[in-house]
């Protein structure tokens, strides 16, 4: 069962489950994430959990990406990257060669150009998959 309320000025769907609200957002960034994690996964990347286990740092900054998206549809994959970028920056997040979570080390802490094209591929799908999403539950 689901019921129409707004946000940011625009319909958005809330599932309601086992009398819990669940809004539409969280429901996109689940996908999304698991969509990521499997990109991952082909990549050989198997640090990516699924939603369900993934800590709550991560799923916060899912998140933000889909809010981002819905308010902003024509802002391009670098704006996930850039808004990404920020967001781990001012929580202490700095580039290193090899992703170490307890540390605040990244790969991807660089400017979007500057990423290998595999991890573009990743703002690509993800900014494709809330448009998506979105446009089928609008319809």
């Amino acid at each position: 069962m689901s019921r129409v309320s707004r946000i940011n000025g625009r319909a958005r769907k809330v599932f309601e489950k086992n009398d819990n609200e669940v809004s539409l957002v969280s429901v996109i960034a689940q996908v999304a994430h698991n969509v990521n994690a499997a990109y991952c996964a082909a990549l050989g990347d198997l640090s990516q959990v699924p939603w369900e286990d993934a800590p709550e740092w991560q799923r916060e900054s899912c998140l933000k990406g889909v809010e981002l998206h819905l308010a902003n549809p024509d802002a391009g994959p670098e704006a996930s990257h850039e808004a990404w970028f920020l967001d781990k920056k001012l929580n202490g997040w700095v580039y290193g060669e090899k992703k170490n979570v307890a540390m605040k080390i990244h790969p991807c802490m660089v400017a979007f150009n500057d990423l290998p094209v595999d991890q573009q591929a990743k703002d690509f799908i993800f900014r494709a998959v809330v448009l998506s999403l979105a446009e089928k539950v609008e319809e």
